[in-house]
């Protein structure tokens, strides 16, 4: 076997829990790739008891169609995916239409299964439009673009309905975790060291760049003490250190490469529910600690990358009251005097995490911001402080503070000029030199960014993969994120301001660009970061919008030429994956809408013409 192919088995037997025995002695794995709970094995009972427990009394929900095939059903309105696959008539019963519109009253989303392989074979699903023009109500609509610019407004969703199994009150995470097992039990299901080591370090490689609250040489040093603990020392760690450990795992999961995408996605889900679960022994809503809160915002991030953003959004809320709580908002140098300089650096650095996740958050969302009362300043955040004998300073380190500064920058004029407007539906500029000041900021702003960061093209963004894939990954996400929300600027309108159509198009024309890149350079990453997809979706629907009402002649203006090609690229890039992802599938189907696929010059597969 050669070395690639090594590293790839060991890449896939680190994404699966191990085989291994928990604190009492009992297998972890029910040979399905998820842990079982050793208390259900030990109460099987007889088979007539085990028939017995199975018996339900609670009505079908699911279509008569389904419910008499005995298949899942996703129990969608008004036709089921299973029913669009066997292209059969889909009918619910009086009690299931009764229980389905009782919900919708009362706000509630009726739980939905999704068929394993159904999307694969299934006709493309179209939002079908009521003489108001908004999507049905049986499809919920979208919040995450939805502005002051009708430009913005979209009809897909930005999360699943089903809550996260993090958080599901059933199986098959949540009532995995007994009451006796407390700490131990969670660290009973930690995979090898071996298997941990690879995960451990896929975060690092992939999820650090972009966000570098952790120092690295502070973790590794634990991270090792751990393992060199013996079982039982073991179950004496602190659990805010397992709990960070097991959200790194479930994050390493997301960006490895595995066949087999279900097992995948349970895998990272079930090592998140350890890590909420370590929270939990450790009384994290209590007795908060800065690892507490790094644990908690990856769990955010994982949870958005796993298309649960509604449920991100409300655990996000918990992290801000605890940041507060602990007083990341505030100067360390006032709160916390006697502290060292690499004590204090790491504050700062944890606090920006929070204010740029819930910033460009509240961006995607358009819900008010929340890490708005700080006097923690910018300018403070300075690698001089760090005492690089006492606690191995990486060669990252200098590089890693310029893109912090230059994110945070950016922060705090977004939550200023579009955050706080947007979530209240309020224009973002009232005239045309109101709009030309913002514009000004940000490109002041981005002119004080330092020359890496912004001397973006295709080929130096290559040559500079060549060179640091970490510095590569800095410089796509900070263009990605500042070009989106200079369009945002641009596409805004009111009863006294139009579109700038020429700078909305420039400015989507970068963003989205980057995201092609990422994706060109880094396409396994490209395909897990939700803020980025979500990004160059709404670019590409801004785009489509503005192409969609060009003038009659402007057709072969360049610009517009251009702006066409980028949706059709982005539609491209979403089938690969929209045989599997609904949203996706959506999405294509949305865009393509915009675009005049009649004549048949276009190829959406490809993007070529």
């Amino acid at each position: 076997m050669d070395a690639g192919a090594e590293a790839q088995a060991k890449a896939q037997a680190a994404a699966t829990p191990a085989q291994a025995l928990n604190a009492v002695g009992h297998p972890l794995e029910n040979g399905r790739g998820t842990p079982e709970r050793y208390d259900k094995q030990e109460n099987r009972g007889t088979p007539e008891q085990s028939i017995k427990r199975q018996r339900r009394n609670k009505p079908s929900l699911s279509c008569e169609a389904c419910t008499t095939k005995k298949t899942k059903c996703d129990r969608g309105r008004p036709i089921c995916l299973a029913c669009l696959k066997r292209r059969t008539d889909c009918q619910y019963s009086e009690l299931a239409d009764l229980i389905e519109e009782s919900h919708r009253a009362l706000g509630i989303e009726t739980p939905r299964k999704k068929p394993k392989g159904s999307t694969a074979a299934a006709p493309p699903i179209v939002i079908k439009r009521q003489d108001s023009g908004k999507p049905n109500e049986w499809r919920r609509t979208s919040r995450s673009s939805t502005g002051s610019s009708p430009l913005l407004l979209s009809n897909v969703p930005y999360s699943h309905p089903t809550a996260s199994n993090v958080f599901k009150a059933e199986h098959p995470f949540s009532n995995y975790w007994t009451h006796q097992g407390g700490l131990p039990e969670v660290i009973g299901v930690l995979p090898s060291k071996e298997q941990a080591d690879i995960l451990i370090a896929k975060y690092f490689d992939a999820v650090d760049p972009v966000y570098p609250m952790i120092h690295r040489q502070s973790f590794q040093k634990d991270y090792d003490h751990f393992w060199s603990l013996s079982f039982p020392k073991r179950n004496e760690v602190k659990g805010d250190l397992i709990a960070l450990i097991f959200v790194m795992l479930a994050m390493g999961t997301q960006f490895v490469s595995l066949p087999s995408l279900d097992g995948k996605e349970q895998t990272a889900e079930f090592y998140v529910s350890g890590s909420h679960q370590a929270l939990r022994m450790s009384s994290y809503l209590s007795k908060p600690t800065m690892r507490t809160i790094q644990a908690m915002v990856l769990i955010t991030y994982f949870l958005m990358n796993d298309n649960h953003a509604s449920d991100a959004w409300a655990f996000a809320g918990v992290l801000i009251r605890q940041a507060y709580a602990m007083g990341l908002n505030r100067d360390p140098s006032t709160i916390t005097p006697t502290l060292g300089g690499f004590d204090k650096q790491q504050r700062r650095k944890v606090w920006q995490a929070v204010l740029l996740q819930d910033t460009f958050f509240t961006v995607i969302l358009n819900l008010p911001p929340t890490a708005t009362h700080t006097d923690v300043k910018v300018e403070d955040l300075i690698d001089c402080e760090i005492d690089g004998a006492a606690n191995g300073a990486s060669a990252d380190e200098a590089t890693d503070v310029c893109f912090i500064r230059s994110m945070w920058t950016l922060a705090n004029l977004v939550q200023e000029t579009l955050c706080s407007p947007r979530s209240l539906s309020l224009p973002i500029a009232s005239s045309p030199s109101d709009r030309a000041h913002i514009i000004n900021r940000f490109h002041r702003i981005y002119t004080s960014f330092p020359q890496p960061f912004r001397t973006f093209t295709e080929s130096s963004i290559c040559e500079l993969a060549g060179r640091s894939k970490r510095l590569a990954r800095q410089t796509l996400f900070l263009t990605s994120n500042y070009f989106h929300c200079l369009m945002l600027v641009c596409a805004d309108e009111n009863e006294d301001l139009g579109v700038d159509v020429k700078g909305t198009l420039e400015a989507a024309h970068e963003a989205i660009n980057s995201f092609f890149m990422l994706h060109a350079l880094f396409e396994e990453e490209a395909r897990v970061w939700y803020h980025f997809q979500h990004r160059a979706f709404s670019e590409a629907h801004v785009i489509a919008e503005l192409v969609k009402n060009r003038a009659d002649g402007s057709v072969m203006d360049p610009m517009y030429m251009r702006a066409k090609t980028d949706v059709v690229r982005m539609i491209g890039i979403l089938q690969l994956k929209s045989e599997t992802d609904i949203v996706a599938k959506t999405r294509v189907s949305v865009l393509s809408n915009y675009l005049d696929m009649s004549s048949g010059t276009v190829n959406l597969s490809t993007g070529a013409r």
